[in-house]
């Protein structure tokens, strides 16, 4: 069933974390923090939106990193219930699309929890002082990517962050699977 998260509320603090990433390393918010702002993506390996943005996220984090952005992905997904989202499947995601960005494992789920996440794909884009200044989509696509040459619309929202500190007024939430909550 599709999410769809609510909408940027302007000014959140981002939230700090140290989690295990595909490579071994652990990493906190200080360690991926960019001096001209942050993104904070919850996705996951099996979920169909992602994986049909997977491309175009990987190329918008290249260019967001060269202007001075910090990026990180985290999947926070039950792996007892979705294995398929675990830590090797992971490690095996990101190489075969070649992350540029730390991909980390939020296995208590307290990460997530403290975003706010709802759904894989869910940006949080974060100015230099760490107040959240975007929570939309990527771009027009949903399930199937939509065509190529459509406005990157979280690309734009990231540069005028680190060129403003501020995010667009109007945004279109990102649309995806829900996290995968584990039952207690």
């Amino acid at each position: 069933m599709a999410v769809t998260p609510p909408v940027c509320d302007f000014g959140a603090p981002w939230h700090d974390f140290t989690l295990s990433g595909t490579d071994g390393q652990d990493y906190s918010l200080g360690d991926i923090a960019g001096p001209k702002g942050t993104l904070v993506m919850f996705i996951c390996n099996h979920c169909p939106y992602v994986q049909s943005i997977i491309n175009r996220i990987v190329r918008d984090a290249g260019e967001l990193q060269q202007a001075g952005i910090g990026v990180v992905a985290i999947s926070a997904n039950d792996v007892a219930e979705y294995p398929q989202d675990g830590p090797e499947q992971m490690k095996t995601e990101a190489e075969k699309h070649g992350f540029t960005f730390p991909y980390l494992y939020d296995e208590t789920q307290q990460v997530a929890r403290a975003y706010g996440a709802e759904c894989t794909p869910d940006f949080f884009g974060y100015n230099a002082h760490g107040k959240l200044q975007y929570r939309g989509r990527l771009d027009a696509s949903r399930r199937e990517a939509t065509a190529p040459d459509a406005r990157r619309e979280l690309f734009e929202a990231m540069m005028q962050i680190a060129e403003t500190g501020k995010g667009p007024k109007d945004q279109i939430p990102s649309m995806g699977c829900s996290i995968k909550w584990r039952t207690v």
